[in-house]
Order: C-alpha cells, then structure tokens, then sequence
C-alpha cells in the first residue's frame, strides 16, 4: 500500500494567504504531495479561484469581470500553472444558497475543457459537494478521477460512490473511523480526509490507512510521511 499523500488545503493556507499563488507555491516548498483548491466562475465565464461566492467586502465573484477581482484572486490556469509538480484536486464550488449556484454546470464544462486545452498535463481530481457537478464532469470526460466531498457519510456511501463512478470520498475529519476506510478500500476507493490540522489527529487517521491528509499545514504531515 503506497503511502498516504499530503494534500495542502488551499495551499500552505496557515502560512499564506489561501487560494493564492504564494499559497500554492509554499505549498511545493512545504512538501506537500497535491493542492486542494476551489474553482467558481466570473461575470465573464472565466475560471478563477477563490472558496467564498463573495470577496471579503461582499462582491459576488460571479456579478464581476475577472478584469475586476483583486491580483490576488488567480485564474485556475495560472493556478495549475502555480502547481506544477504536484497533483491538483480542484473542488468545484455549487452550493444552493451561493449566488453562483451552477444548474447548467457551466463550471464542470469549463473545467473539463480546460484541461483538455492543456493537453494532460496535470495530474487532476476533481471534487464537489454538488452531485450532479461530479455526473457532468464523468459524461465529459470519464478519464477524470471524481471525489464526492461529504460531511458526515450517509450508511450507503459507498454504493452510491461505486454507482456513480468515482475514485474517492472525501470526508470531514470527525466522521473518519476503522469501518469506513475498510469499507471504502474494500470496494477500491480512496479516502481522503479534510481538514486535519492536528499531528496526534494525523498519526491516528494513518494508522487507519487512510490515503490523503487534506490540511493547512503541509510541512507538519510531510514530517509524518516519508515520501516514497
């Protein structure tokens, strides 16, 4: 069993500011395996990244033009770009109550066609909370690893993630026990757990085998694994 990855959650986000290009390459520096990050779309249909529908001083990212966002706020292009080196698990952010609620999954696509533009150059998984987000991303391009982010796992979580394709669950910390890594290695899944900041946390969920540490602080699970 290979061991587990570290995945930098916005980058080396306790460091530098998250979601940035420092952030993501601080991650690199820190050792981090892959980069977790979060794609939304702008008035004009670029791709940009950033966690929040809303900047700090209350605009919607999906009201203004890229043109418009702070120099802070990266496309996902010069993010992947900021990346290289690494894997990239890009969370694509569709959620009922945001102002940019995708129902036409225009995210998906745009994502989708992104990385063909770059003609498989980056070592990609693609989360979401959003359900139907990870269905339009498997019709378009099947060859694409999906994880389906999730709080607290429903009891078929497993059925449903085999039913649906993916390679990965993706759940908070606190839901994480022995029964289900086992049942999700059983099945040929992966499971990589957010957020986990704490190294006592860290030791704990390796020796359940779990296959990703998805934290703010690369550097401190970086010392907990040896890289391969």
């Amino acid at each position: 069993m290979s061991p587990a990855v570290v995945i930098a959650h916005r980058g080396a986000s306790a460091t530098f500011p998250e979601n940035t290009i420092e952030a993501f390459r601080g991650a690199a520096e820190q050792g981090a395996d892959w980069v977790e990050l979060d794609a939304r779309r702008t008035a004009d249909h670029s791709l940009v990244v950033h966690h929040d529908a809303l900047l700090p001083d209350g605009r919607a990212i999906v009201e203004l033009a890229a043109a418009d966002l702070p120099p802070s706020v990266p496309t996902l292009a010069r993010a992947l770009d900021a990346c290289a080196g690494m894997g990239v698990n890009i969370e694509i952010k569709n959620n009922e109550p945001d102002p940019d609620a995708d129902v036409e999954q225009f995210v998906a696509e745009a994502t989708v066609a992104l990385l063909a533009q770059r003609a498989g150059g980056d070592e990609v998984l693609i989360s979401s909370f959003n359900p139907a987000t990870l269905v339009r991303v498997r019709e378009r391009a099947p060859h694409v690893a999906t994880a389906l982010l999730v709080v607290e796992p429903a009891p078929d979580v497993v059925d449903v993630l085999l039913g649906a394709g993916h390679q990965a669950l993706h759940p908070f910390d606190w839901f994480v026990d022995e029964d289900l890594v086992t049942r999700c290695h059983a099945a040929g899944l992966k499971v990589n757990v957010w957020t986990v900041d704490d190294t006592n946390r860290m030791t704990e969920l390796l020796a359940l085998g779990v296959d990703g540490l998805c934290t703010n602080v690369p550097a401190a699970a970086r010392a907990l694994i040896p890289r391969p």
